[in-house]
């Protein structure tokens, strides 16, 4: 730990500012109107790949060429502060590049990767498929299954997959599938599903309570078939890892019994969905801090009475310390030096403090913050995914649980 600084670098400084600038002349003039019409929006996600903050350059400048791991939180809070469909609209292909990534071969990443993304004239999607209509939380109890042709040398991939980011509108799927049932979480695998690749479909497109700006729907896999090539990792590591496995089938189960391929990619992303939560909530604050500055009753600004005060001091210090495990869980992955569960820590704590901020916002605002007239009340209804996806607020409890005891708490 001793590598690890809390200041931010020129660069950092002046990307930090160049998103934020976005987030404010871009994304918040259009959030509320892509928030009614809850509608992926192609217009504000191609304006980002036309001055390079969508895209394959800017990930990979970001993630691999930062040796701080500061710079994607960095960039992913100032665009949820903007607004968190919208920033997840743009972010979204990242966890699909992340988890070709976290299981592929460099060769797979190289052909993948910048096709998540497509170019600044014709912007492209990834999608990452792993939860289903019964098993969200629970990836290990995945039904979609993967079954290998050895004829044809072809994967045939048969499921449901539900909640996805972009599902269905994606030019590339990355898809979670088990393998060997028996195995459950150690018997999964990942997939690249090819643009326009027969049999996959969306879905129901859902309607939610937040960040509305995002596509998230149904993906429904019938007798889709990919290449060998498409198995992440490839066939021989597959069947080295299926054999240790089974190997350990009926031996006692320790504290972590291998990472599945789904939580290798959560485990690496987790610290940038805290961003996420911070920027929403950071927003809130802000909105919150100005008004209670402006608003008066009974002849002076509410901020001078100790009551509205002092949930300004709560918001602010709760805020500051997310982004604090944020950045060090960020630092912690880039370096892969994760002791215990930094990761899990960071996400539950911003989550946790985004809807908790969010409604302290509200709360000072009054009936005006319960009306659609005001952003708190969308930013309230956006905080609580964080509490949701890639992993539940119980989920990351769990993590954390046996990371500090050792044990596999169930």
């Amino acid at each position: 730990m001793s590598d690890f600084s809390l200041a931010l670098n020129e660069d950092q400084l002046q990307l930090q500012k160049w998103v934020h600038d976005f987030a404010a002349d871009v994304i918040r003039p259009v959030a509320e109107e892509w928030d009614e019409k809850e509608e992926f929006p192609w217009p504000v996600v191609e304006e980002a790949a036309k001055i390079g903050l969508y895209g394959f350059d800017f990930m990979a400048q970001a993630m691999m060429g930062d040796p701080t791991g500061l710079t994607m939180p960095v960039a992913i809070e100032e665009l949820f502060w903007g607004d968190a469909g919208i920033g997840l609209s743009i972010m979204g292909s990242g966890l699909a590049a992340a988890g070709i990534a976290g299981n592929g071969t460099p060769e797979q990443l190289g052909e993948w990767v910048p096709q998540c993304y497509g170019t600044p004239d014709k912007v492209a999607l990834g999608a990452f498929c792993v939860s289903e209509p019964d098993a969200g939380s629970d990836v290990s109890s995945l039904r979609t299954r993967a079954e290998y042709d050895e004829a044809k040398d072809e994967w045939v991939l048969n499921g449901t997959k539900a909640w996805i980011t972009n599902g269905g509108i994606a030019d590339v799927h990355v898809v979670v599938a088990t393998v060997d049932p028996e195995l459950r979480g150690r018997g999964q695998a990942s997939f690249i599903v090819p643009p326009n690749t027969e049999g996959l479909s969306q879905g129901q497109k859902y309607k939610k309570h937040g960040i509305k700006a995002s596509h998230t729907a149904e993906v429904v896999l019938d007798d889709v078939r990919v290449p060998g090539s498409c198995l992440l990792g490839g066939k021989e590591k597959l069947d080295e890892k299926l054999a240790k496995a089974r190997e350990a089938l009926n031996k006692p189960k320790p504290a972590s019994s291998g990472k599945q391929p789904a939580m290798a990619t959560f485990e690496a992303t987790r610290p940038a969905v805290g961003a996420q939560a911070i920027g929403v909530a950071r927003a809130a604050y802000e909105y919150a801090l100005d008004y209670a500055q402006e608003r008066k009753a009974f002849g002076k600004a509410i901020i001078e009475n100790q009551s509205i005060a002092f949930m300004l001091a709560d918001m602010v210090t709760e805020i500051d310390a997310a982004r604090l495990l944020v950045h060090r869980a960020a630092w912690l992955s880039r370096n892969g030096t994760y002791v215990n569960a930094e990761g899990s820590q960071s996400k539950l704590k911003a989550g946790r403090v985004a809807v908790w901020a969010t409604e302290r916002a509200i709360q000072i605002l009054g009936g005006y913050g319960y009306t659609r007239e005001y952003p708190v009340e969308r930013w309230h209804r956006d905080a609580k995914i964080f509490d949701i996806f890639e992993g539940t607020e119980q989920i990351q409890q769990l993590v954390i649980a046996r990371a500090i005891s050792g044990l596999r708490i169930e």
